[in-house]
């Protein structure tokens, strides 16, 4: 069975040149299998530390840093997404993306050797930029080498590779504590994202195509502190200070400033970081 692959646009300015390549149903499924290890990895990690926190903060001497590890991680992801979106649409998806496994995996590996809660902390914000870029180039990918009726199928499947690693987190870092060492929490991703970095760099041909699209880098800043924002009031509301503080409150209220303004500065921005029609 042969499964079409998209064209190759041609440089801007001459006419379009047909570079359609088909791929074989096998080689379909190494890069889909590939994809769902990066999306296994991004998504486990999001949860796996949950169990092993209280261990890793007693070790590290950082119980007041406790709630960090998890949300440097989650920060960093998500304003690493559109990011990685806008840029692998300039620079080519194969190579954005594997440089989105590494970055993940130089995290991974440096969460693992940290020696303070300080440096856990650095280094989950640096495995959070690679998880931002593995969560967004996965479905980006999947639209490039799948034909438009199957995505839904493919898209489901990775629903449930989400919904399963995020299950299996604390399960699994409860376990890897409990019979190696919480470090292990870390170390296992770098075995897994070799085996997806080796798949997609011997299998996934994509066009290679630098396109003139520019970041727009005030949307991406005030979507950064939206996000930001948002994601801090939550996290600290009840814990480090109370839900009606004006802490709480203003972080709140800069949210929903830096939310309008970023959706006013999409309207007319040429190379908007998330086109409002979608």
């Amino acid at each position: 069975m042969k499964l079409p692959f998209l064209a190759k646009k041609s440089p801007v300015g001459t006419a379009p040149i047909d570079h359609s390549k088909e791929l074989s149903h096998s080689e379909i499924m190494v890069i889909i299998s590939a994809l769902m290890l990066a999306m296994f990895l991004a998504a486990l990690d999001q949860t796996i530390v949950a169990t092993a926190l209280p261990t890793i903060a007693s070790d590290l001497h950082g119980l007041s840093k406790y709630s960090w590890v998890a949300t440097a991680y989650l920060l960093t992801s998500a304003v690493a997404t559109p990011l990685f979106g806008k840029i692998s649409d300039m620079y080519g998806r194969k190579r954005i993306f594997q440089i989105a496994i590494i970055i993940f995996l130089v995290g991974s590996m440096l969460c693992g050797a940290a020696q303070t809660m300080n440096e856990l902390i650095v280094f989950r914000a640096i495995q959070g930029i690679g998880a931002g870029g593995l969560m967004t180039l996965v479905f980006t990918i999947i639209g490039d080498v799948v034909p438009p009726r199957q995505r839904g199928r493919y898209q489901g499947y990775f629903g449930a590779v989400f919904a399963t690693s995020s299950v299996l987190g604390p399960l699994l870092g409860g376990l890897l504590t409990d019979n190696f060492s919480w470090r292990w929490v870390f170390y296992i991703n770098v075995p897994i994202g070799i085996i997806a970095l080796g798949a997609i760099a011997a299998r996934l041909h994509l066009p290679v195509q630098r396109s003139p699209h520019k970041v727009d880098y005030a949307g991406a800043g005030l979507l950064a502190i939206s996000v930001v924002s948002l994601l801090l009031a939550t996290v600290w509301g009840g814990i480090d200070y109370p839900w009606g503080s004006w802490q709480i409150i203003s972080m709140f209220v800069t949210s929903a400033i830096a939310a309008g303004l970023f959706v006013w500065r999409e309207t007319f921005a040429k190379e908007p970081i998330i086109p409002l029609e979608l």
